[in-house]
């Protein structure tokens, strides 16, 4: 049994997510997680909100609430969501929360008294009539380039052009629209990267060696490119203070910190607040996940799972503040990126109303229809494109067809020849013996690309398994074989209801409420079976004869030309 810690890029606070956003970080790592507990490995899985920066501010002011009001109540919309895809998080916190302030401010300290934090003078826009500076997403204007009137002060939406706030023409105020502004002097405290680009690339020299070629083409770029420093505080009302005790005068302006200096160290405050929230009489030592202290607990590995736009931050900004830290602090041994997953080939949008959101989809479908769906079609090696049509075709052919289809058909023919329980009779012949071969063989490529973490690979070594179950049955024929042989009709549909319950146990990670119900049809008095080695599945005698069972309702309904037109119509895509 090993030790894995399993992190998730920190959903943004202010908005429910897309499709592409769940299938980018919290869903594989939600699989991978549940693969390695059912594979008996000690695993902690932590994400959290990320509540600072102007995005939140703008929302709130938008919502006509209190910044802290408006992130708690999207806090929990965000987990109501996850919680409907049973995304099993260990622990879903939130970095506004006091444990991140106090970890964020320990590390401020020690890259300052390390020389690695340095006050400078920067030039930055001003609003006299909102009586303060104003961020890059607090100035809006027209892009010099396209025209664009509401680009952004960091960016144009439109052309997607980078941008400095004083490149807009005829800039105005997020805030109040004032166009009274000014370019004014003010203090921002930098991290000195530069410092510490050597180490850095040493550190991802040792590691980064088996990241996907994503992670590391990311990572290695920005080293390239060198690293710069970077301003780490904002002027906003939002945010990890500035600690008073070392920067009195940045303090008393109100300065935070820069919500990429404090989001990753989330991770840490995330687990501590884990390990506060334990219940009575339990005690949770965060620090031993976190803390790689000579003479610690067994040894770490730690794990992320990220959209390739958050794989710079992730592998070379927090690690620097990680080792300019000068502390044994857990840095990431590795960073599983994914690409984009686009809506037909094009962006998903809020405000265009086109794509699929995730709480939208839990309003049509079960979170497992999704849950596969995205986990077989993940955008590891290159981006991939959302369709309604691909998506019905999945879920008619490998769940509905090759999964549901099989269940039923074993249960509802078993039940009508021999009864509510297993049926006895026959001796396994070679069918069966090629079977057991073929189930351990599939059995341990998924496992091996678990492993790899390649989830497409799984998912096809999955489906692959359901597959052979059907090529079993369709072989013996017991609705044939009955009437001549209904000793080995009963071994038939004996070996079924095994590989169903060897499905049950194996697809829990991608689809855990179908494997609940898989599972739940058979009356075992001891079905702890956490997980299956090949030589157990080869055997299939999980559920023995006599074995009382229930037939489950259908497992997955198809997608009809009908439920396709009203998902275009409702969602876009498809012409």
């Amino acid at each position: 049994m090993a030790r894995h810690l399993v992190t998730s890029a920190l959903p943004y606070i202010n908005g429910i997510k897309h499709l592409g956003n769940m299938v980018g970080s919290m869903l594989p790592a939600d699989v991978y997680s549940r693969y390695l507990r059912r594979r008996g490995h000690d695993v902690l899985y932590i994400c959290a909100t990320d509540e600072h920066g102007t995005p939140a501010e703008l929302a709130a002011k938008e919502r006509g609430l209190p910044v802290d009001e408006f992130c708690a109540q999207a806090h929990e919309a965000q987990k109501a969501v996850y919680d409907g895809f049973e995304l099993a998080f260990d622990y879903f916190g939130r970095s506004s929360s006091a444990q991140n302030v106090e970890i964020t401010q320990h590390f401020a300290r020690r890259l300052n008294e390390n020389g690695f934090i340095e006050e400078r003078a920067v030039r930055q826009v001003y609003s006299p009539a909102d009586g303060r500076f104003l961020p890059d997403r607090y100035v809006e204007g027209t892009c010099p380039h396209c025209g664009y009137d509401k680009a952004r002060g960091d960016q144009c939406e439109n052309c997607t052009r980078v941008l400095d706030p004083t490149d807009l023409i005829a800039p105005r105020s997020a805030i109040s629209g004032s166009t009274d502004l000014e370019v004014r002097e003010t203090t921002h405290l930098f991290l000195l990267q530069s410092k510490l680009q050597g180490e850095v690339e040493a550190w991802i020299d040792e590691v980064g060696e088996d990241w996907p070629q994503l992670s590391s083409s990311i990572a290695r770029k920005w080293l390239t490119e060198g690293l710069h420093d970077r301003a780490i505080t904002r002027d906003l009302d939002w945010g990890v203070p500035v600690p008073a005790d070392t920067w009195p005068e940045l303090a008393a302006e109100g300065k935070v910190f820069y919500v990429w200096f404090d989001a990753p160290i989330e991770y840490i405050a995330g687990t501590k607040e884990w390990a506060d929230a334990a219940p009575a009489g339990e005690v949770r030592d965060w620090k031993s996940w976190w803390y790689e202290a000579d003479g610690g607990a067994d040894p770490v590995r730690y794990t992320q799972f990220m959209a390739k736009d958050n794989v710079p931050f992730h592998t070379v900004m927090f690690p620097a503040t990680e080792l300019g830290v000068r502390e044994p602090w857990k840095k990431v041994d590795y960073v599983k990126g994914f690409n984009w997953l686009t809506y037909y080939g094009g962006k998903f949008s809020t405000s265009q109303k086109r794509g699929v959101f995730t709480d939208h989809a839990l309003d049509i479908l079960p979170a497992d229809y999704w849950r596969y769906f995205l986990v077989a079609n993940a955008p590891e090696s290159d981006d991939s494109s959302f369709t309604w049509e691909h998506f019905a075709a999945t879920v008619n052919k490998d769940l509905a067809d090759t999964l549901g289809n099989f269940v039923n058909r074993v249960l509802t023919f078993s039940r009508k020849r021999f009864g509510d329980e297993v049926p006895a009779g026959g001796t396994a012949g070679p069918a069966e013996a090629k079977l057991g071969e073929d189930i351990a063989r599939l059995l341990a490529e998924y496992e091996e690309q678990m492993e790899r973490l390649q989830f497409r690979k799984a998912a096809a070594a999955l489906r692959a398994l359901w597959s052979a179950g059907n090529s079993y049955l369709e072989e013996k024929a017991p609705w044939l074989e009955i009437k001549t042989d209904p000793e080995g009709a009963a071994l038939t549909l004996r070996t079924g209801m095994n590989l169903i319950h060897l499905y049950a146990v194996v697809s829990e990670p991608f689809i855990p409420a179908t494997s609940r119900s898989m599972r739940s049809a058979f009356a075992l008095a001891d079905d702890t079976a956490a997980w299956v080695s090949a030589g157990q599945a080869a055997a299939l005698d999980a559920v023995p004869a006599g074995t009382g069972f229930t037939v489950p309702p259908v497992l997955f309904g198809k997608i009809s030309e009908e439920d396709l037109e009203s998902y275009r119509s409702r969602f876009g895509g498809g012409g």
